[in-house]
């Protein structure tokens, strides 16, 4: 089994991954729903019903990747 490795270098390539994972995880029906803040030089994540506070991009990227990939 192949493992792939993290295509970010920055935040903003790390806040891509973390939507693109997020996006995946609500395909699957992991999540309910997630909204995704952009502010000029950030975004802030929520998921609602799970978690009150804005996620940063590492702390929404960690999430997602734990409920798509559990295996990581």
């Amino acid at each position: 089994m192949t493992q792939s490795k993290p295509t970010f270098h920055d935040e903003q390539s790390l806040a891509d991954a973390a939507e693109d994972l997020g996006n995946q995880a609500l395909q699957r029906g992991l999540i309910h729903s997630f909204v995704v803040r952009h502010f000029a030089d950030s975004r802030q994540f929520y998921v609602p019903d799970e978690h009150s506070e804005a996620l940063t991009p590492e702390q929404a990227y960690m999430r997602f990747k734990a409920l798509v990939n559990p295996s990581d």
